[in-house]
């Protein structure tokens, strides 16, 4: 048995466990683990500092998610856009391929709560469907391994899925949504690097939320990955008590540049059943990334996305920065609120588009209040939805 196998085994899950070492009063500790489990590793247990920090906040059950039972099950559709199990199909040429129900560390905040500690949820029985589906649709050049965590596999396991992938021939780009590099870097290991060296090209997509979960073991991790070849992104959630203020998130970033990860995603945290106490106003993270552009390297500056609940996707939010627009130029202002001009260029074509492009928009604006009409089942204002 490997390290990081023996230290999920020696993780915090029990009730009884969360009462010895959170002293959560055991009828909710019980409450808490029908709602969500737990399951904390000991060196992600090792990075908490004091009661309530960032975290902990991440990591250690708390009563306020009992309290939020109304969200969606499944707040990004993912569901709903499944045509087998196993997979989602949301963009036209990438598809999410689920192919395990295990996390190293379940995080409060997680949106696959439904999913996620349930292996007949996410089933490897599901896997050859899932793979003649992949075979099938040709216009599919991305797949992004997910679940759970693909690194709870074995090298074994994982290898055989990377194998049936490249026998795809469309399939160009493979990827790993992993937080292991983060919360149990022990698992990235020479051995592991060396067999997803051959089936290059590959990338990872991990998840730091805050600059103490950057550490000697974790820097080491992301340069194995780095040094095999593996080009290495970060997915974030902007998180209420974690990492909500911009010097914190200025630190996130710098830090992970510096061990070659890129920043690649700031989210606004998912309407998901209880989480919602981790949610910010979306001006946060406007200032935020107000805060990051201009002031440090534009390699540490992620997109600002919003995932759109119900299936929309990920939709690129940014501070203001076109302080007016006409025919002839755009007034622009930069990172120190300095205003600047630059003059456009007249092409009639491009009236047109935008011209079409708004009708688009504004024949979806009305669909879009016509469905919400329906649903509320209450008359709305012409222009409330505008």
């Amino acid at each position: 048995m490997e390290l990081w196998q023996q230290m999920i085994r020696q993780s915090v899950h029990t009730p009884d466990q969360l009462v010895e070492k959170f002293g959560i009063k055991k009828e909710i500790a019980e409450r808490l683990d029908d709602f969500f489990q737990a399951r904390i590793n000991p060196y992600y247990l090792s990075l908490i500092r004091y009661e309530g920090d960032p975290i902990w906040k991440q990591c250690v059950p708390d009563e306020v998610e009992l309290e939020d039972i109304d969200a969606p099950e499944d707040p990004l559709g993912e569901d709903d856009m499944s045509p087998v199990p196993n997979i989602t199909h949301r963009y036209p040429d990438r598809a999410l391929f689920l192919v395990n129900s295990q996390c190293g560390l379940y995080c409060r905040f997680c949106t696959r709560k439904r999913k996620v500690g349930d292996s007949s949820k996410i089933s490897m029985k599901g896997l050859e469907a899932a793979f003649k589906y992949l075979e099938e649709h040709t216009e599919i050049s991305d797949v992004i391994l997910s679940g759970g965590d693909p690194l709870m596999l074995t090298d074994e396991m994982l290898e055989k899925i990377l194998i049936r992938l490249r026998q795809i021939k469309h399939i160009q780009v493979i990827r790993l949504g992993s937080k292991m590099p983060c919360v149990l870097p022990h698992r990235i290991t020479e051995k592991l690097c060396n067999m997803l060296k051959k089936y290059h090209p590959i990338y990872c997509n991990t998840h730091f939320n805050h600059p103490w979960e950057i550490t000697e073991e974790s820097k080491r991790a992301c340069g194995m990955l780095a040094d095999a070849g593996i080009p290495v992104g970060n997915q974030c959630v902007l998180m209420k008590g974690v990492n909500d203020d911009p010097e914190t998130m200025r630190q996130l970033m710098k830090g992970l540049l510096a061990m070659r990860v890129r920043p690649y995603y700031i989210y606004m945290a998912d309407l998901t059943k209880g989480a919602n106490h981790f949610r910010t106003p979306i001006s946060k993270g406007m200032e935020i990334i107000d805060n990051l552009r201009g002031h440090i390297s534009g390699l540490a500056v992620p997109h600002f996305v919003i995932d759109a609940p119900g299936g929309g996707g990920k939709i690129p939010i940014l501070p203001n920065y076109v302080v007016s627009q006409d025919e002839d130029k755009i007034i622009l202002r930069n990172f120190k609120y300095n205003v600047y001009e630059y003059p456009d260029v007249k092409e009639e074509n491009v009236s047109e588009v935008q011209e079409s492009n708004m009708r688009k928009l504004k024949k979806n604006i009305e669909k879009h209040k016509r469905s919400y009409v329906r649903k509320v089942k209450l008359p709305i204002a012409n222009n409330q939805l505008a």
